[in-house]
């Protein structure tokens, strides 16, 4: 694999003695079956022990750090930082999708932008991590790239719900207008922009509707917090 995985390695902040389980980590089951000569393993695996490792990790973290709240608030907050979304983002910032094996057939079908798939990915790169270098590089990968800035992955986590009551005690209508869809229907992405009684809010965009929706509850949020 030679320099291959440089960049990624360097992205990441862990050198991997073992490449093999650094390319594993990023070989989509669409690849592994493609190439039948030769024999392949997917990520799934490595992604079934990353995301044991991640449930103890946060959970062991917001233990520790926010003693005074109860196991139904670590429970929503731990949510909100193992979300799809939160973990898709990281795996796009960390260009996983452009490292990842696909076949042919995935590639021409967006799965490398997948959010489902990149959060996979994420997982899978935890797991590899952790059979590489055992669990205190683990720990430093998920400190470094999830255990950060909590309290805003929480504000979008919440955004939909928080915008919903913001509406109702300001007693305004609150809609998601669609403005915009394009793309193939295997890679679509949406357009959204709230609206309260009629005057135009924050717009999202995202791979689904729900997600842009989402996003532009968030930034409506934004908006409003940075007036106060």
């Amino acid at each position: 694999m030679s320099n291959k995985y440089d960049e990624l390695e360097k992205n990441i902040g862990y050198i991997f003695k073992d490449k093999g389980n650094l390319e594993t980590a990023l070989t989509h089951k669409s690849f592994a079956n493609e190439k039948t000569c030769v024999k392949f393993e997917s990520y799934e695996r490595y992604e079934f022990l990353g995301d044991a490792i991640l449930e103890f990790l946060t959970s062991k973290y917001l233990f520790d750090n926010y003693p005074d709240n109860t196991e139904g608030e670590l429970t929503k907050l731990r949510a909100s930082l193992v979300c799809e979304f939160t973990l898709s983002k990281i795996a796009r910032e960390l260009k996983l999708g452009q490292y990842g094996r696909f076949s042919k057939g995935e590639k021409n079908t967006g799965g490398m932008n997948r959010d489902s798939i990149l959060c996979d990915m994420f997982e899978s790169l935890l797991g590899a991590i952790y059979l590489d270098g055992g669990m205190d590089q683990a720990k430093k990968f998920v400190e470094t790239f999830l255990l950060t800035d909590i309290e805003h992955k929480q504000l979008f986590y919440d955004a939909k719900s928080m915008l919903q009551e913001y509406a109702q005690k300001q007693d305004k209508v609150l809609l998601y207008n669609l403005i915009e869809e394009t793309g193939p229907d295997h890679n679509k992405e949406f357009k959204v922009q709230v609206m309260m009684d009629d005057k135009s809010g924050a717009i999202g965009v995202g791979h689904s509707r729900k997600a842009a929706e989402q996003m532009a509850a968030y930034n409506t949020l934004y908006a409003l917090q940075q007036k106060n």
